[in-house]
């Protein structure tokens, strides 16, 4: 059974291409096109198998594109439980204006998902006997904002770890409930939960304080340019963005993810595990459009920075 299994409730084709301009009216042409799949859970999927772990995404599908989406990451080798829904899985856009180095990105806001395809995606976590779940991803148009909260319920069900990374008010049903592993918000999520605007003590001070109510066991907070803070029972950690030339901020939150918890799963240290989300956050950055990282890329930066990889497991 796979180590980890990551739910993406609102699941994407992702479509890149590069256009010499972009201008109204006219026709764009696209060059270098490339379909990926994409959606947040997806993407910590693909980051987790590109590492080396044994990884299963389960995710909401829909008609043809659903079928596409299955057929893409069987290609990358990637086990797919795939959960009618009425819906056609979205298709988004990004393309790269190379006349002024602009991203542009088209993101569809989805179908309409009903509290039956929720119960489904509950009623296939409790197969899941060992390992984590990890949900990512905001709560697509229908889904009863207590979703994440059946599924940390569901999850609870085996005991296993329960990770989210959401945002509004599925975050804040998710921590009211508590029980939660590990939750990652940005800044500006955590500012949402928080409800003002937070300064450097103020992330800090709130991470505590969700772990002081046990809503959760650990809180990520990444900073974008300024790093990312780690709070835990027992210590809080603060790490530098680790620099390299950014040619696309697509699916870092996502990166940094799936390769903590990857690291987590294989039985890393804390400290050790943060870092390299950390490095798998930075090498998703040096890649150009839906791209991820590679493994390579993702050690390379985590060794630069210090870190130590136990010797079975790099």
């Amino acid at each position: 059974m796979a180590s980890v299994l990551t739910i993406t409730l609102n699941p994407t084709i992702d479509v890149f291409g590069e256009a010499a301009e972009v201008r109204p009216t006219h026709k764009v042409r696209l060059k270098d096109t490339s379909f990926e799949p994409g959606g947040g859970g997806i993407n910590v999927a693909r980051i987790i198998s590109t590492l080396g772990g044994e990884v299963e995404a389960l995710a909401l599908s829909g008609w043809e594109m659903g079928d596409f989406l299955g057929r893409l990451l069987k290609d990358e080798g990637i086990a797919y439980h795939p959960i009618p829904m009425e819906g056609e899985t979205r298709v988004a856009l990004m393309v790269h204006d190379q006349s002024t180095g602009l991203e542009y990105r088209f993101l569809p806001e989805g179908p309409e998902v009903h509290a039956r395809e929720i119960d489904a995606c509950a009623e296939a976590i409790l197969h899941k006997k060992e390992g984590f779940v990890v949900a990512s991803g905001s709560l697509p148009r229908g889904a009863p904002v207590d979703s994440y909260v059946r599924f940390a319920r569901a999850a609870g069900v085996n005991r296993l770890p329960f990770v989210l990374d959401s945002s509004g008010d599925a975050l804040k049903a998710a921590l009211a409930h508590g029980g939660i592993f590990l939750v990652k918000p940005s800044q500006s999520e955590l500012e949402s939960y928080a409800g003002h605007q937070l300064d450097a003590g103020g992330i800090e001070t709130t991470a505590r304080a969700i772990i002081a109510r046990g809503q959760a066991r650990m809180v990520a907070v990444t900073l974008g340019a300024d790093g990312a803070v780690l709070a835990t029972p027992d210590r809080l950690l603060r790490l530098p963005a680790i620099q390299v030339d950014v040619r696309s901020t697509v699916g870092a939150g996502d990166s940094f993810l799936g390769a903590m918890v990857w690291a987590l799963s294989e039985g890393w240290q804390i400290e050790q595990a943060f870092l390299l989300g950390m490095a798998a956050g930075a090498a998703a950055t040096g890649n150009p459009g839906t791209s991820l990282c590679r493994k390579e890329d993702v050690f390379g930066l985590f060794e630069k920075a210090g870190g130590k990889a136990p010797p079975s497991r790099a």
